[in-house]
């Protein structure tokens, strides 16, 4: 049963009295010359942390620092990182070069084995391997490595091969990605975000995707598939569905709180549609009392909590962990605006974790600690 994000829920938001995350200053970069955003732990199967080597390891998007912020979307890689307390060590990119069947990759999830002797990620390839034109295809696969902790020396074996895991029917998913090629206009086949549902058992994935039988542009939706016996992902129809409202529902997940279910995504009040209401840039959500369903938006809107006013861009690609903690990275701190300017793009760029939060919940009610 597909549940609906609508506009009516959206003009109810109060940007008067919404929680709003406190300011933060321009992080210090983790890596000189590396811009590091969308990030996610390792997490158990249950979806806590991962506790290795006395600390997390964390997977983020990374690309070298240019002019222009934006560009990073192109370049992006897999990295790989070790956090222990507030000490970041950098282990690398993820995979060699030439590893995945595209020319970059996107965000995902990972989930280490019960016994901690190997990892399996979930990732979006984007693009097609050796292309000269950046292309905004989008595909889900899966791949593991073996996991080797002696002290606090981490060690991944070389990778298995890519499977992709699904493909957009035309059906449900939109198989085009190409939007209108710009920032917030191309369409979504991508975040696969690993959930073990303790009802039954079974493993699902959600998804960022948008809808094939939509007559708005504005067709965003967030879908899911799970794992059959025969180790198979079986397409489902989408769990949400934001048609004539959003065109992105960005990075959705799924937490476990007080034995109710709670579907979290990222989303940004430029990708809201022409001509009805928008959202600030925040976290949001829906729950539900079971997996299937019926999805009913948290605060009565969807909305979480968004960006201060006065740096509404400060934070982007919120990721709640079932205790609670939300991470995020900083994205344009410390302006009123979007920046048109390269050069002043990059003086606000943050490139880098954001300050972790913290959410209560209360039945429909979720708030900031």
């Amino acid at each position: 049963m597909t549940s609906h994000w609508t506009a009516a829920h959206v003009a109810a938001i109060d940007r008067e009295t919404m929680a709003c995350a406190p300011l933060f200053p321009k992080p210090q970069p983790l890596i000189p010359g590396v811009d590091l955003w969308d990030y996610w732990p390792v997490q158990e199967e249950d979806g806590s942390q991962a506790v290795i080597a006395g600390g997390t390891l964390f997977i983020l998007l990374s690309a070298p620092t240019l002019l222009d912020p934006e560009a990073r979307h192109g370049m992006a890689r897999l990295r790989l990182m070790h956090r222990l307390g507030n000490v970041w060590r950098d282990l690398g990119l993820l995979f060699e070069n030439g590893f995945s069947p595209g020319s970059r990759e996107w965000s995902g999830s990972a989930i280490v084995s019960g016994d901690h002797d190997h990892i399996t990620l979930y990732y979006t390839v984007a693009g097609t391997r050796g292309e000269q034109v950046l292309s905004y295809s989008q595909r889900l696969f899966e791949t593991q490595a073996a996991l080797s902790v002696v002290g606090n020396a981490i060690t991944l074996s070389a990778w298995s091969t890519p499977v992709e895991m699904l493909v957009p029917d035309g059906i449900d998913y939109m198989r085009d990605m190409e939007g209108g090629g710009a920032i917030g206009t191309i369409k979504a086949f991508r975040d696969p975000a690993f959930f073990r549902d303790p009802a039954d058992g079974a493993a699902y994935v959600f998804f960022a995707a948008s809808l094939a039988r939509s007559a708005s542009f504005w067709n965003g939706a967030v879908g899911m598939a799970r794992l059959m016996p025969d180790g198979q992902w079986q397409r489902l129809p989408p769990l949400i569905s934001a048609d004539g409202l959003n065109n992105e529902l960005e990075r959705p997940h799924v937490i476990v709180h007080g034995g109710r279910y709670y579907l979290f995504w990222s989303t940004q009040q430029k990708v809201f549609a022409d001509g009805g209401p928008t959202g600030p840039n925040g976290l949001y959500g829906m729950t539900s009392d079971s997996l299937d369903g019926p999805w009913r938006p948290i605060n009565g809107t969807g909305l979480a909590f968004a960006n201060p006013p006065r740096a509404p861009f400060q934070a982007y690609s919120w990721f709640v962990l079932p205790d609670l903690t939300v991470q995020s990275f900083a994205d344009m701190t410390g302006v009123a605006h979007v920046p048109v300017d390269p050069a002043e793009a990059r003086h606000h760029f943050g490139g880098a974790p954001a300050p972790d939060l913290r959410l209560q919940i209360e039945g429909d009610r979720v708030w900031l600690a």
